[in-house]
Order: structure tokens, then C-alpha cells, then sequence
């Protein structure tokens, strides 16, 4: 598991949550922790970041939601591994079955 640390700032323009979520984005973004390392516990991480865990339980929900974080029940939440090679492979494919669809129409036109 990772050491990570996050502070706070109270009484600032953004919620709490928003900072320990934008804070823990860019760790995931610029490696600091990388693909399939393990987060700390939302009771780890609240009290080093000295906030209740509803605002971490929040923050990791939404991590969730932007899919940077998986989450497997009773093992923890995990940086979830970025696969940019399969979304891109996946619309090439799409396009490639679309161009075979309208060969085969042209084809069967063609034979009436």
C-alpha cells in the first residue's frame, strides 16, 4: 500500500472533499501512484488527513465514477489500470465492421 498524503485546507473555496479528490486525480495521473497499487483504507486516510471518512468514502466514489480507482469488496480500492490501447482498438474495430457492413451491401446490390 502506498503512503499517501493529502492535506486540507478548511474554511477554503473548494470542499473537502473536491481537494483530497483532485489531489489524489493528479497522484494517479502523474504516477505518484501507480496502476493496480492499493489506496489506503477510508479510515487510514481520514485520519491523516484529519477529516471524517464520509469525505474520503465520497472522494473514492468518485474516483470510482471517473474510473482512475476500482473498488473490490472486502480487498480494498485499487488505481485502476488505464488501458487507452483497448478504447482505441475498440472504435478501429467498430469502423472496420461498419466498412465490411456497407461492402457487403454494395456486393449484394451488385448480384441482383
Amino acid at each position: 500500500m502506498a503512503s499517501v498524503k493529502v492535506r486540507v485546507k478548511r474554511g477554503g473555496s473548494e470542499s473537502l472533499t473536491r481537494q483530497i479528490t483532485d489531489q489524489l486525480g493528479r497522484m494517479i495521473q502523474t504516477g505518484i501512484l501507480a496502476a493496480g497499487e492499493l489506496l489506503p483504507s477510508e479510515r487510514t486516510l481520514a485520519e491523516a488527513a484529519g477529516v471524517a471518512r464520509n469525505v474520503v468514502r465520497r472522494s473514492y466514489e468518485l474516483l470510482t465514477a471517473s474510473g482512475q480507482i476500482e473498488s473490490a469488496s472486502r480487498r480494498g480500492r485499487r488505481v485502476r489500470r488505464q488501458s487507452a490501447k483497448k478504447s482505441g482498438s475498440a472504435k478501429k474495430s467498430s469502423s472496420k465492421s461498419g466498412a465490411k457492413k456497407s461492402s457487403r451491401k454494395g456486393s449484394a446490390k451488385k448480384r441482383r
